[in-house]
C-alpha cells in the first residue's frame, strides 16, 4: 500500500520508469525517490538550471517521510499549506530530516526563482482522545475560547489572511477589521475592536490583567503575537471562518 504521494511541479515530471499515474509518483514505505535536474532511474526530474543535478532524496515511511538535502549551498523549505506559515528548514547536506505534515510543499530556491512540488502523506491515524476509566480530576484546558463571542470573531478576522493560504500576508489594520466584522456586527468600531484585542491579549496570557500589571514599556506587536499563538496551537482553524458571517454574542467576562 502506498504511504507517500509526490506531485511533481508543472514543468517537471517523473523520469522514465517512474511509477507515476496522472503525473503522481506513489511510494510504498521504505521506497526512495531522488529528485534533481538530471534525476535518473525513476527519479523526479526538475528541469531548471538553478537546481542541482542530484538535489535531494525522499524516503517514504508509514505515516511520514524523510528528506535529504544533497545540494552544496541551498537550504530547502518544507511548508505545511494547511498550517498558515508552519514550515521546517532543511540545511545543505542535511540527511534524513523527518517531515510529519500530512500535506507538504517542498520549496527549492533556484537562480532567483522558488520552485516547488508537493508531497502527501495521507496515512496519518489518530487515537481516541477520551481517557475513560481513569479516576481523578480532569486536566485543565490550555486555552478557553468561546466561539460564540465577539472576541473570537476578532481573533478569526485577524488570522483570516494567513488561514486563506497566504502565510506571509500582512495582518489587517483595525479599520480593515471593523469593515470585515461589520456584516455580522454592525456596531463594530475602532474602540470596540481595540478593546477585544486587549481582552484577547489578557485572556491568552500574552500580557497581565489590569490588577496584576506593573509599570513598564507598552506591549507592541499584540496582533502579531495573537495570530502567531492562535495559528501555532490551532486555536483558530479554516473552518472557523464561518463566524465572520454570523452574529456572535457580546463578550462575557
Amino acid at each position: 500500500m502506498y504511504s507517500v504521494i509526490v506531485v511533481p511541479p508543472r514543468s517537471g515530471g517523473p523520469a522514465d520508469g517512474a511509477d507515476g499515474c496522472d503525473d503522481q509518483i506513489r511510494l510504498s514505505a521504505g521506497e526512495k525517490l531522488a529528485f534533481g535536474r538530471t534525476a535518473r532511474d525513476g527519479g523526479l526530474r526538475i528541469a531548471h538550471e538553478g537546481v542541482s543535478r542530484i538535489a535531494g532524496e525522499i524516503t517514504a515511511h508509514r505515516a511520514f517521510w524523510i528528506l535529504s538535502n544533497l545540494s552544496e549551498d541551498q537550504t530547502y523549505v518544507v511548508e505545511n499549506p494547511e498550517g498558515a506559515g508552519e514550515h521546517i528548514k532543511v540545511a545543505p547536506g542535511r540527511l534524513d530530516a523527518p517531515v510529519s505534515f500530512e500535506f507538504s510543499r517542498v520549496v527549492l530556491p533556484a537562480a532567483g526563482e522558488l520552485l516547488s512540488f508537493d508531497v502527501w502523506a495521507p496515512r496519518h491515524s489518530y487515537g481516541a482522545a477520551a481517557r475513560s476509566g481513569l479516576s481523578g480530576t480532569t486536566t485543565a484546558p490550555a486555552f478557553t475560547l468561546d466561539r460564540t463571542k465577539r472576541y473570537f470573531a476578532v481573533l478569526t478576522a485577524l488570522c483570516e489572511p494567513r488561514l486563506r493560504g497566504e502565510p506571509h500576508a500582512s495582518l489587517p489594520t483595525v479599520d480593515q477589521l471593523v469593515e470585515r466584522l461589520s456584516p455580522g456586527w454592525p456596531a463594530a468600531n475602532r474602540s470596540s475592536v481595540y478593546w477585544n484585542i486587549d481582552y484577547l491579549a489578557v485572556k491568552l496570557r500574552l500580557r497581565p490583567g489590569p490588577d496584576a500589571a506593573e509599570p513598564g514599556p507598552r506591549l507592541y506587536g499584540k496582533k502579531e503575537s495573537l495570530v502567531s499563538l492562535a495559528l501555532r496551537f490551532n486555536l483558530v482553524r479554516e473552518d472557523d471562518l464561518v463566524v465572520l458571517t454570523a452574529a456572535p454574542s457580546e463578550v462575557g467576562q
